[in-house]
């Protein structure tokens, strides 16, 4: 199935960090219950080794995994071999639908990206220093849009695609109950990008979390400016995390 022993090491490390560490998963299920209830759609965008798609799965949610690398897109369909609540797309999501050229690091196949400008702007990150993006694939190129047209509007869609966040929601021409998406200390404007294509679907409000704590940092939901103003906080720029935009209750 892998061609190339630095990419067994790099798809064992994955398998290493997101499924092996004690209590990682009932923490992100009990974040997840609160954006997702049982027989809700759900997409996991970038699913990778399928933490997220497994945590959703375990919620009861009807989920559909998109994952552009081959390599994790088999281990998606081995996992959840046999369940008819979890459907795996070997695509990547854009603003268009096409075919696009996916810049692969084997050694850190996390970091896999399609978006050039956030790839050449973190070779000057020291946080990337060992990051190389050595192999290029041509992947089918598919939209949030796409997707909601198959499969039906989600309540929550996890995105989690190393800079292409800006042009997976692009790709978005309705509002979503729940949306998380990666953010990077020290690449906020990414994530300034997401908040305004976000702000002109709906009326949203903010969340975040550090790292992998899966807790919601602020203990009330906050508007644009000031999720954006915690995100500069020392605090927040120890290290990535995630954003959580909330559609505002009607009424």
């Amino acid at each position: 199935m892998l061609r190339y022993p630095a990419r067994v090491l790099g798809v064992i490390r994955s398998l290493l960090v997101y499924h092996a560490i004690p209590l990682r998963q009932r923490r992100l299920r009990r974040l997840y219950g609160s954006f997702a209830k049982p027989g809700d759609l759900t997409f996991d965008v970038g699913a990778h080794a399928g933490n997220r798609t497994r945590a959703l799965a375990s919620l009861g949610c009807r989920v559909v995994s998109v994952e552009p690398q081959p390599d994790f897109a088999r281990l998606l369909r081995l996992f959840f071999r046999g369940r008819s609540d979890v459907t795996v797309i070997e695509a990547a999501l854009g603003d268009h639908t096409g075919h696009a050229t996916l810049a692969v690091s084997v050694h850190t196949p996390t970091m896999t990206t399609l978006a050039t400008d956030w790839r050449e702007a973190r070779q000057q990150d020291p946080a990337f220093r060992r990051v190389r993006w050595d192999r290029d694939l041509n992947v089918d190129l598919m939209t949030l849009d796409t997707l909601a047209n198959r499969f039906g509007t989600p309540a929550f869609v996890k995105l989690d695609v190393e800079g292409a966040e800006p042009m997976v929601l692009a790709g978005l021409s309705q509002p979503i109950r729940t949306v998380s998406f990666e953010y990077l200390p020290h690449a906020l404007d990414y994530t300034k990008a997401c908040i305004t294509t976000l702000t002109a679907l709906g009326p949203y409000r903010f969340n975040w979390s550090i790292g992998e704590s899966y807790e919601l940092a602020a203990g009330h939901w906050l508007t644009a400016d000031e999720l954006l103003t915690d995100l500069e906080t020392d605090r927040a720029q120890r290290a990535s995390g995630d954003v959580y935009a909330q559609l505002e209750p009607q009424g």
